[in-house]
Parts: C-alpha cells; sequence; structure tokens
C-alpha cells in the first residue's frame, strides 16, 4: 500500500481516475503523489523587502507549506503507466504505456515491497520506476476483494 519509509509522511488513499505521478520522498523513497501537491510543495512564496524582526520570527516559525502527501495504492488496484522508459519497455515486452496491476511483493518488515506487474508477468519495484514517471488509478475495486486474501495469507 505504502513502503514502509513512506509511514512518517503524510498519506492518503487514492481515488480511481486520479492521475499521480512517481516522486523522490524527503525518505528517499520513491512513491506516488498528486502532481498538484508536488507544484505547491515547489513553487517558492514571493518574498518582499524583509526586517530583522521578521528574519527572526520566520527562523523561529518557519512559513513552509506542508510537505507532499504519499498516496496508497492497495494491492490488485489497476493503473495506467505512462512514459515507460525504453530500457524498462525492453526488459517487460511493454509498450510506452500499460495496463498494470499494483501488487506487494514482500511481507518483510523494513523492506520495499510496493510494485507494478505487467501483463507480461514482470513486475517491477516502485522503486524502480524514475521520478515524474505519470501514472493514471483506473480501478480499487479489485483492490478491496484482495484485501481480506493478503490477510489471511500472511497470517500464520
Amino acid at each position: 500500500m505504502c513502503d514502509y519509509s513512506l509511514m512518517g509522511v503524510p498519506n492518503r488513499l487514492a481515488i480511481e481516475g486520479e492521475d499521480l505521478v512517481s516522486h523522490r520522498f524527503p525518505t528517499g523513497s520513491m512513491g506516488l503523489a498528486a502532481p498538484a501537491d508536488i507544484a505547491r510543495w515547489t513553487q517558492a512564496p514571493p518574498r518582499g523587502p524583509r526586517g530583522v524582526w521578521a528574519v527572526i520570527k520566520e527562523f523561529f516559525n518557519p512559513t513552509d507549506p506542508s510537505p507532499v502527501a504519499a498516496v496508497c495504492i492497495p494491492p490488485g488496484a489497476s493503473l495506467w503507466l505512462r512514459d515507460i522508459p525504453v530500457r524498462l519497455q525492453v526488459e517487460a515486452g511493454v509498450g510506452p504505456e500499460e495496463l498494470v496491476t499494483f501488487t506487494q511483493i514482500d511481507a518483510a518488515a523494513n523492506s520495499y515491497r510496493d510494485a507494478m506487474r505487467f501483463s507480461s508477468g514482470v513486475v517491477v519495484r516502485l522503486q524502480e520506476l524514475r521520478e515524474g514517471q505519470r501514472v493514471r488509478v483506473i480501478d480499487l475495486s479489485l483492490a478491496e476483494a484482495l484485501e481480506p486474501v493478503m490477510e489471511e495469507r500472511f497470517s500464520f
């Protein structure tokens, strides 16, 4: 759903039809985020002339915008992956765009587990995507059906 290293980052669940991009978070992990959140975070607020007290006040009370939220995708969700790099197209046997299934490849603690399964069966971890890769959330309904199965599998 969200890799272990993104748990310290604000996060939310994905919405069907939503466009997302891969983003490297301050933790160093690659995750998915809304383009509008990233744009808001990267735009510096305009600053005019400031006095000494304004600088001191800002030092003790920074006015940074809220951080970019990681968008969590449940396993089994269908995603439309765009701008697939040529290297990955060759490895996975796919074209520049592909319908993929979001999955988790490992239940071990402290490991990257979020991945995408291509129709060819090739699985690529989210960490291997390049920053700015575009993704559209197509369907979350199958993800809801898989959640009890995943819980049973890991309840041993």
